[in-house]
């Protein structure tokens, strides 16, 4: 089994490096920019898209024009990079699964990638890593870099920058036999972040709601200054600097969820959510204006703080590593259906945290009964040998598959 992992670490970088960092992400953008631009010109007079070997020609001219020569004096692969990003933005446009592309802006996701590794040369022992035209950088070593390196990724975060490693080894398959207590049911919710059916509970850390507040006072400063200035400037470093913060805290937050839960369960049961429909925005139009539109958007926001898609997304594979599976099963009727009886009803919970079942009289948590009926409906999926919806592939492997993984 191949194990792709991405190891980041900051740089400790010179001025000079900076700049060139800066040069190189804004060159990346700048050819981005350009080709798109190319693309909707040529679309707008009637004629066929570039594909990716065409643009590269095009990129090869732009680099020996005297207007844009400045792009010589960057690597070459990340600039080709940014014309395959362009190329697969189009290709998931037209295959309806993301919007047209859209311009680059200066400031926002700066970064760039080295794809070809035979360019690289990783020095572990020294903390320092080899990049074409920017040489030797040193970097925060803060956990040692398993497997082959692939590809190399730098990006710039709230004024630092950042080195990202994809490596790439092979282990053996792990076996794991699944037995009775190692199969688990999952109930994510807002009050508790993660419900077991065992009973085990994991606090919700909201990261977003308790720097809000900082968050919103810097927003307002913003608004009252110039922008484009140099004090524009530094309040919105302030600002990228608490984004990063919510991100980090909620990162590492669903980092040591997901590994503990792996490291102790064969096989975990989760709802398939759709979190899109569930955040969506209460506001309504003009003509049919929305009811409860500010208690909605205080749940939405809450609902994105928790980070449920990016909890699944890393339980899936670190189970898959571990020979381990997630499930997902239809979250219909999973909170309103007794696990006891089996008695579906709207009555049976008539507040966030109580449960009661008006058929038995059975009374539990909502979010233990939940999770109770989230592992009931997973067992019964494998029982009738039918197709599984795992989080942790993109395909639908078969009963069979999924005991023998």
């Amino acid at each position: 089994m191949k194990i792709l992992r991405a190891y980041r670490y900051q740089l400790k970088i010179t001025p000079r490096q900076r700049r060139l960092l800066a040069c190189f992400a804004g060159c990346k953008r700048f050819v981005y920019n350009k080709a798109l631009a190319l693309q909707k010109d040529r679309h707008a007079s009637g004629q066929k898209n570039l594909g990716y070997a065409e643009l590269c020609k095009e990129l090869t001219t732009w680099r020996h024009t005297p207007e844009t020569v400045f792009l010589s004096e960057a690597p070459t692969h990340p600039l080709q990079q940014g014309l395959k990003d362009l190329d697969r933005a189009y290709t998931n446009f037209f295959s309806g699964r993301a919007a047209f592309p859209r311009f680059k802006k200066k400031g926002r996701h700066e970064s760039f990638r080295y794809p070809d590794a035979k360019q690289v040369k990783l020095d572990e022992e020294n903390s320092r890593i080899f990049l074409p035209k920017l040489g030797y950088l040193r970097y925060r070593q803060s956990r040692e870099i398993q497997g082959v390196v692939k590809q190399v990724t730098v990006s710039c975060a709230a004024g630092k920058w950042y080195i990202s490693i994809q490596t790439e080894r092979e282990v053996e398959q792990p076996i794991q036999i699944q037995q009775e207590e190692e199969i688990i049911g999952i109930d994510l919710g807002v009050v508790r972040f993660a419900t077991l059916s065992n009973g085990e509970v994991y606090e919700p850390r909201n990261p977003y709601r308790n720097l809000e507040g900082k968050l919103a006072k810097k927003q307002r400063s913003l608004a009252r200054k110039q922008k484009g200035g140099a004090n524009w400037r530094k309040q919105v470093r302030q600002i990228s600097r608490i984004h990063k913060i919510i991100a980090d805290r909620r990162r590492d937050f669903l980092h040591k969820t997901s590994t503990a839960i792996s490291k102790n369960h064969a096989m975990v049961v989760m709802e398939d959510l759709n979190v899109k429909g569930m955040s969506a925005s209460a506001a309504g139009t003009m003509a049919e204006p929305g009811r409860g539109v500010k208690a909605k958007s205080g749940l939405n926001k809450s609902i994105l703080d928790q980070g449920w898609y990016e909890f699944g997304r890393q339980l899936g594979y670190k189970l898959g590593w571990k020979g381990g599976l997630l499930l997902a099963v239809p979250a219909k009727n999973t909170s309103r259906r007794c696990a006891e009886c089996d008695y579906v009803s709207s009555e049976n919970r008539k507040e966030q945290a109580k449960f009661r079942c008006v058929a038995c009289g059975h009374t539990e948590h909502a979010d233990l009964n939940a999770a109770r009926n989230i592992l009931t409906a997973g067992r019964a999926v494998l029982a009738c040998g039918e197709k599984l919806l795992s989080i942790s592939s993109k395909q639908e492997p078969t009963v069979s598959a999924a005991l023998s993984a």
